[in-house]
């Protein structure tokens, strides 16, 4: 066992400010033990033809194939909460929530996305719930692959640093799937959808937001990327696991979903990349390499301390997401019927 000190996400209002750390305990190669990799019953027909390309963050080359949704609703006074269970490969159902303001029609969505190892439970805190969606915005997230619910029938040498490729792409690819899905409800204004990221999860968010032109804004809390340099140096990374992911082998097959490299390809019409001097798991230099990978436009921001930091987010880290819910707002709304009914006869 080792210890490794994470970063809490900062909308757990219960939790005093982004960057407070937690002390958790994890195998240093995995959460659970497991048995073999993606069991598939066979006699589930659901998936067959199932195809997934790893080495792209986009769909071009993958085929995933989507099973009908199971819904479990919770109402609020102000909100109601929908745990949906989705899934699109074998092996891999997905507990996605859906969190909407009540009064509000066809709200804008903003996408959390965390780092591992954080599994839902702040999607589940009503706290969050209510802090999310008190302006009119739909809060909507799932945990990225191999974490929490979805981390099983693998051998504990097997975690999302181990198969970092897999994770990342998947993980992207899913993003995808999640905005077909919202799409489709018909309920949410996915013209104007925002992503906020955080470590591994604003790794995969740059990957998803190069893939995918439906994400408007996309705002990047200190991203994982630079692999080389990342693998070598990386407080995060276990020392008796290091040698491994400095091999060629391992590093040729990360190239191909840097970040550093996908980050100038983003097509989020308004992109933040926020770095802290402070934070462990990327080292400096790969910070450095991440924020001259920004393209033109987008805003940088570098906090030496963390009371630069709270500054910006709030003493409670209510602020962290007021960036992106005003570049949000300053996107066009959506046409109403009436309103598309008067553009269509002029």
């Amino acid at each position: 066992m080792i210890s490794r000190r994470m970063l809490i996400p900062v909308f757990v209002k219960k939790l005093v400010l982004g960057s407070v750390l937690l002390l958790v305990s994890l195998p240093s190669a995995g959460q659970l033990p497991g048995a073999s990799p993606l069991i598939a019953d066979p006699a589930d027909t659901r998936f067959r033809g199932v195809d997934e390309d790893w080495t792209l963050p986009s769909l071009s080359k993958s085929h995933l194939r989507p099973v009908k949704p199971l819904k479990f609703v919770a109402d609020h006074d102000r909100y109601t909460t929908e745990l949906v269970r989705v899934q699109w490969r074998w092996g891999d159902p997905i507990d996605l929530y859906v969190i909407r303001p009540k009064g509000v029609t066809k709200p804008p969505v903003v996408l959390y996305l965390f780092g591992y190892p954080y599994d839902t439970e702040v999607f589940k805190d009503e706290g969050f719930q209510a802090d999310a969606t008190k302006d009119g915005f739909a809060a909507v997230g799932f945990v990225t692959a191999l974490t929490g619910h979805r981390y099983h029938d693998r051998p504990m040498k097997k975690w999302f640093v181990s198969e970092l490729q897999e994770c990342l792409a998947v993980s992207a690819h899913d993003v995808q799937m999640v905005l077909d899905y919202l799409a489709s409800r018909g309920d949410l204004d996915m013209d104007r959808v925002g992503v906020f990221s955080q470590l591994s999860g604003a790794s995969i968010g740059i990957l998803a937001s190069a893939a995918d032109p439906r994400i408007k804004v996309m705002d990047a809390l200190d991203p994982w990327g630079d692999w080389p340099t990342w693998m070598a140096r990386s407080a995060f990374v276990p020392n008796d696991e290091r040698p491994g992911y400095v091999k060629p082998e391992f590093l040729s097959k990360a190239a191909l979903l840097d970040p550093v490299d996908w980050m100038p390809k983003i097509q989020a019409k308004k992109f933040r990349l926020q770095q802290r001097s402070y934070e462990p798991e990327t080292p400096v230099a790969s910070k450095e390499k991440l924020q001259k990978a920004a393209p033109p436009g987008a805003t940088v921001e570098f906090y030496k301390s963390q009371k630069e930091f709270a500054s910006v987010v709030g003493e409670d880290g209510r602020k962290s997401v007021d960036w992106l819910k005003g570049q949000l707002r300053s996107l066009p709304a959506p046409a109403t019927d009436s309103t598309a009914a008067v553009q269509k006869s002029d």
